[in-house]
């Protein structure tokens, strides 16, 4: 046993001795063969295979399972995003670049980020810099309703009878600035007024969207100015679509002051053969209307229904106010309207052309 240890040739050092010293020491892990700059040229494909020592013994299954591990493993990967498509094969690139790709921040064709579409605080964020408060005065008294500002120097539509019979019109932004106001055109038989503010230039347009393709049960976002709280936010459903709603036809100062409406109780409306709000008077209008258990309140009037992707979809125009305002029958009550707003961009070009038919 002794002659045959003896004969045993030694274990070969790892790394061997480079045939210069260089310039920087060249550190590796055991089991790794280095071809130093202008020393031996190495094999064309793959490092020198060193014979294992004799006796020694051969790797086990373990070892070729460490060692094939890591490839192994990337091509799963590779061969689960060529089955499951392109979004796969992108997640893999990112993992394995080193500059993954960055998502898009913003949702194409809405005003909502991509982070927070389809939720009530993104609507808000994106949407409330486009409603304003309007206040309306007249011989009659001071009414608060709101708007929404459709061109970037100051177009604003809400409903005629926020601002009809008034001789001034002030306008707040979202951010607090004030603007006075002119009337461009009124429609009282839609219940739509199209205002303009002086000198305004810049601002932040809301976007319209299609009211024929809401449904029951889709969520909406209300913002307006119920009691002067300038920029509330609430939100519901579409609890149904085409309603009858009649309004009083305001046809001017004198009417207005006849009928004697309480602005704190809303705009009177009749629905379903009711009267809500006080009485419409003798002259009266009626269109189809969105239905939405949103919180509406006076001065919601002329404010924005906003689908998720923050479109406008509708013009809030009546909402019922109980009579009393204490104990159960106190706040809104979920029963709310909007003139849909096709009925608004079909109405525009009238609008701007001093009035409706």
């Amino acid at each position: 046993m002794t002659d045959f240890q003896e004969q045993q040739p030694q274990q070969p050092y790892y790394p061997p001795r480079p045939p210069y010293d260089p310039a920087e020491p060249i550190t590796t892990e055991p089991g790794t063969t280095v071809w130093p700059s202008g020393g031996h040229v190495p094999p064309p494909v793959g490092p020198p295979v060193t014979a294992a020592p004799a006796g020694a013994p051969a790797p086990g299954p373990g070892a070729r399972r460490r060692a094939k591990r890591g490839v192994g493993l990337m091509a799963a990967v590779a061969i689960a995003a060529a089955a499951i498509g392109g979004g796969t094969a992108t997640l893999v690139q990112q993992l394995t670049s080193d500059n993954p790709a960055t998502a898009s921040s913003a949702v194409n064709g809405t005003n909502v980020s991509a982070s927070s579409t389809g939720t009530v605080a993104g609507v808000a964020a994106a949407v409330s810099p486009s409603i304003v408060e309007i206040s309306a005065a007249s011989n009659a008294g001071k009414s608060t309703g709101s708007g929404v500002i459709i061109t970037s120097d100051g177009e604003i539509v809400t409903n005629n009878h926020v601002i009809s019979g008034a001789s001034s019109i002030s306008v707040q932004l979202s951010d607090g600035k004030t603007y006075e106001a002119t009337v461009v055109g009124t429609d009282p038989d839609k219940d739509l007024a199209l205002i303009k503010l002086n000198g305004a230039s810049g601002l932040k347009t809301a976007k319209l969207g299609d009211s024929s393709k809401v449904r029951v049960g889709d969520e909406v976002v209300a913002i307006g100015s119920p009691e002067g709280l300038t920029g509330t936010v609430t939100s519901g459903i579409v609890s149904a679509l085409d309603r009858d709603v009649t309004v009083a036809k305001d046809e001017g100062q004198d009417q207005q002051q006849e009928q004697q409406y309480d602005p704190r109780q809303g705009w009177p409306f009749e629905f379903g053969g009711q009267q809500f709000n006080g009485d419409t008077g003798s002259s009266k209008t009626t269109y189809k209307a969105l239905q939405t258990d949103a919180s509406l309140n006076p001065g919601n009037s002329g404010g924005a229904l906003i689908n998720m992707n923050g479109e406008i979809i509708g013009i809030n125009s009546a909402m019922y106010s109980p009579s009393s305002s204490s104990g159960s029958t106190a706040g809104s009550v979920g029963l709310g309207f909007a003139i849909p707003v096709d009925t608004v961009k079909a109405d525009l070009d009238s609008l701007r052309a001093g009035g409706g038919s």
